[in-house]
């Protein structure tokens, strides 16, 4: 969790530079010049620099994700401005976050070369130590809706790891770490490159008992009955002590042959415990109650040229997550028994994309696509699912009744187009103009357009203006799920069941309107400022509402179950002040100073008369980050985080019996409770060029002046209203290069 680049153009350092020579002194030799003139592919699928993109882009480079200690994407999100980041809240996601009001993971594209890594049928996935960063040569944060470019889901953003090729840039290198409750940590790259190949492989593993929260939040999680509510109790005194232990590894490989034809896979697996954001009325804290999500694409992409100035490209990818099927539970919704969960998603695509610049002004980027998917969600079973099985072989039956269990699944298809000219006018102003149409199999024809224009006013000021477009279509998370309990009971010969969340089978697709614009000002080659104003409208928003279907299970009869629906309208607007500081204090101090200030407001109006704040975000937040290099042997980096207050899911006072401390809104508005907002501070330092210039020590400490804080929750009644988050905790890792 190091610091944050908030220059938003930052770019690669010279990948071919030699491994020997210092990544501090490479990063302090290269003017603003250079950086502003390196490429960017996010932005819009080209090469293209800062000052030709309307779209507001953070890009992150290999040496500034290693000096500021970016050891997965979660630590890059959470220093990013306009990101409201709750650590450790949700077993399926595991991190809860919104980036410029727009919540979840499932409203922002992960990307790795270009090729989607995120869930394949567009729900929900882990954003955590999964995502490890080692093999990014770069990282580029697109902000804002780009539909138009990336097709459903970009909503919030896109987000595009770029590796590297072979062993150029970074070479050969492991690092192993250890730290405080037991937490150990693996990575390294390796690499070959030849006149007509080029080949590179890497992995981590990770895993951390966490820290015992029940000794530091004693009140939190104290020995309770669980869920007296409950046909069966577990009284306070054979309660089970907290735990919260996670676990992660990941695989890459890439080849290249030639310029040409690229090949790659990817493969991350993320576990952590069911109970993570329970409190300890509502959950048993068991280690073998576990929720593992295994993601893998493959994907291979076809380079061509047909003079100097057509090229395109054609991408195949193939992905799959699921969620291990031995993942249980042992909480209220399961009756305190074992019930578990399955979940798959897959996709398989092909893409062509082409650009052509047909003369000196304009320059048109246009594309055909096709995905198909398929995806499976259960309810809570009383046994693993059988994948050897169709689902509806499965012959499991509702617990404490006789009545089949319904599983769903989904397959659907999408087809695309779009079309993007880049007009460059003179050398001060350019346009962009572009459009794409969806057909989705289950909800018709969609599209969406991107007009945006960039105007240099001088070398110093530069004024971008974009509007984009977006939709996101219901993942089978949200249609499909299903779960609650039955106790046995019986009312009039139904079955009674209770917690319930019914299918809606009538969704319609959110469609996102966001305007932005952004002012950079250089008044020197080592400052920089941005400015970034927004103002975002998503209609037929997806939350979970109170249902009408108390006969949606034939034989039972639901009290007062729930289901996702189309909530009405969210209105979201906000500001992001970035700025950053490149000096020398001598011929031997040298550093950066960066950081941001935004500022949202936002309401959902959900066509009943009445609003809401939008939830799990915070109106102010400042993040503050400062490295000092001492020739190329020492940095220190310290970096800031400070949030405000933050809505939390909650509408109404909390419950004693689940926990105390916490406060709503007394005024009778109907506001959301918020969680108090907090300052942390993160350092770390590294030791250069150790054992004859190969190696590096390195020293993470986090939550630096041990604050006890919390973390926006409270997405249901079963879970915490504020999650306690991680006291002080170290590391300290050798990174040694071949």
């Amino acid at each position: 969790m190091a610091g944050w680049l908030a220059l938003a153009c930052l770019a690669p350092l010279n990948a071919r530079a030699a491994v020997a020579e210092s990544d501090f002194d490479k990063l302090m030799a290269l003017s603003l010049t250079e950086l502003i003139e390196t490429p960017i592919i996010t932005a819009s699928r080209q090469s293209e620099t800062r000052d030709q993109t309307p779209s507001h882009i953070i890009v992150v480079t290999r040496e500034q994700i290693r000096e500021r200690r970016y050891k997965n994407l979660a630590d890059l999100l959470e220093d990013m401005p306009g990101v409201d980041f709750q650590r450790g809240t949700k077993s399926s996601q595991y991190n809860q976050f919104a980036v410029q009001g727009s919540l979840g993971p499932h409203r922002l594209v992960v990307m790795l070369d270009g090729v989607r890594i995120g869930h394949p049928s567009g729900g929900n996935m882990p954003i955590a130590e999964n995502l490890a960063l080692y093999h990014a040569k770069q990282v580029e944060f697109l902000y804002g809706p780009a539909a138009a470019l990336y097709g459903a889901d970009a909503v919030s953003g896109v987000i595009n790891i770029i590796t590297d090729r072979g062993s150029r840039g970074a070479g050969s290198w492991v690092e192993v770490g250890a730290g405080d409750f037991d937490t150990q940590e693996t990575s390294f790259m390796a690499g070959y490159s030849g006149e007509r190949m080029a080949f590179t492989v890497g992995g981590h593993r990770q895993r951390s008992d966490r820290a015992p929260l029940d000794r530091y939040y004693p009140n939190d999680f104290r020995k309770v009955d669980a869920d007296p509510d409950s046909q069966r109790v577990v009284p306070a005194a054979e309660r089970e002590g907290y735990v919260g232990d996670i676990s992660s590894n990941s695989l890459f490989a890439r080849l290249d042959l030639g310029d040409d034809l690229t090949f790659g896979f990817y493969r991350n697996v993320f576990r952590s415990l069911t109970s993570t954001g329970d409190p300890p009325a509502t959950a048993l804290y068991l280690r073998d109650s576990q929720w593992t999500t295994t993601s893998e694409t493959t994907y291979g992409k076809y380079r061509y040229t047909l003079g100097a100035d057509f090229s395109g490209e054609v991408v195949v990818d193939y992905s799959r997550m699921q969620v291990d099927p031995h993942s249980k539970y042992n909480n209220s919704f399961s009756n305190f028994s074992d019930g578990y969960s399955y979940v798959l998603g897959e996709r398989i695509g092909i893409e062509h994309n082409i650009n052509w610049r047909f003369d000196d002004t304009h320059r048109v980027q246009a594309g055909l696509g096709y995905q198909k998917h398929y995806a499976i969600e259960t309810a809570s079973l009383p046994a693993p699912y059988d994948t050897d099985r169709g689902k509806s072989e499965q012959g499991y039956v509702y617990p404490n009744t006789t009545i089949p269990m319904q599983i769903y699944d989904a397959a659907f298809e999408n087809v695309s187009m779009y079309a993007q000219l880049q007009s460059e006018w003179d050398e001060a102003f350019s346009t962009m103009v572009g459009l794409r149409m969806d057909r989705h199999s289950d909800y018709g024809q969609t599209v969406n357009p991107r007009l945006g224009a960039v105007w240099r006013l001088n070398p110093q000021h530069v004024l971008k203006f974009l509007y984009g477009e977006a939709f996101r279509a219901p993942s089978p998370e949200e249609s499909l799920s299903a779960f609650g309990i039955f106790d046995g009971s019986m009312s009039n010969g139904l079955y009674v069941g209770r917690g319930f969340r019914v299918p809606n089978f009538n969704l319609d697709p959110e469609e996102a309107r966001t305007t932005s614009l952004t002012w950079d000002w250089r008044p020197q080659a080592n400052l920089n400022f941005v400015a970034n104003l927004y103002h975002s409208r998503i209609e037929n928003l997806i939350v979970t509402r109170p249902s009408t279907q108390v006969d949606a299970i034939p034989g039972a009869v639901l009290i007062n179950p729930e289901t996702k629906g189309n909530a009405g309208v969210q209105r979201h607007y906000g500001v992001d002040l970035m700025a950053q500081w490149r000096f020398k204090i001598d011929e031997a101090w040298s550093g950066d100073l960066w950081g941001s200030a935004s500022w949202i407001r936002g309401r959902i109006d959900e066509g009943d008369g009445v609003e809401w704040e939008i939830s799990h975000v915070a109106e102010r937040k400042l993040k503050l980050g400062t490295t000092l290099r001492y020739r190329d042997r020492l940095s220190l980096t310290t970096q800031v985080l400070a949030m405000g207050d933050t809505t939390n899911g909650r509408r109404r006072a909390p419950a004693p019996s689940l926990q105390l401390a916490q406060t709503c809104d007394a005024d009778g508005a109907p506001e959301r409770c918020r969680t108090d907002g907090y300052t942390v501070v993160n350092f770390h330092a590294g030791w250069h060029k150790l054992f004859d210039g190969r190696a590096t020590l390195w020293l993470d400490i986090y939550n630096l002046f041990d604050t006890r804080y919390y973390a926006a929750h409270g997405s249901g009644s079963r879970t915490f209203w504020d999650m306690p988050q991680q006291p002080r905790t170290s590391m300290i890792s050798l990174e040694y290069r071949f």
